[in-house]
């Protein structure tokens, strides 16, 4: 058994941004334009969970309000001040505060309603078989069996 070549170490900023800025189908791309995603994770092949750099300029949102039905999240602010939406509590974060969001938890996104960027590190688990809901949108979304998110009405209608 060959051991695979491992990536060297390298400057978190130095990691490519995500080509598409989202998989949202529109119009709810277009909520999340002003955000970036590093990948971290995929530079070093991780398998079992996700890591990404995340840079939200000022109005933006990380996502639309979802909840995973299995998927665990975790964030870390580094700078900036983003603005926590959880459930129905709104609480601004700062600097070197952290919070979770267990599977099945109450619904969540952050916004950058503040006039500087926010830099945020984000981890997620990559559990199959995910749903994510997202409860003041006409959308919701299913991992199918090709590993990839595919996006649907509440309804069940695919978006085109």
């Amino acid at each position: 058994m060959t051991a695979m070549s491992e990536p060297s170490p390298i400057s978190a900023l130095d990691a490519p941004e995500r080509l598409r800025p989202s998989n949202y189908p529109e119009p709810f791309a277009a909520l999340t334009q002003g955000r970036k995603k590093r990948p971290l994770g995929d530079l070093f092949n991780l398998q079992n969970f996700g890591v990404n750099l995340i840079h939200l300029s000022p109005g933006s949102l990380s996502a639309l309000h979802h909840t995973h039905s299995r998927q665990d999240e975790f964030i870390y602010v580094l700078e900036g001040y983003p603005t926590l939406i959880r459930g129905e509590t709104t609480l601004q974060l700062a600097p070197g505060m952290i919070a979770g969001f267990p599977s099945q938890g109450l619904a969540h996104h952050l916004e950058n309603r503040s006039d500087q960027e926010c830099i945020i590190l984000e981890v997620g688990d990559r559990s199959a078989g995910d749903c994510v809901t997202y409860p003041f949108d006409d959308l919701q979304t299913v991992e199918g069996t090709d590993g990839k998110w595919h996006f649907t009405h509440k309804d069940g209608r695919p978006y085109e």
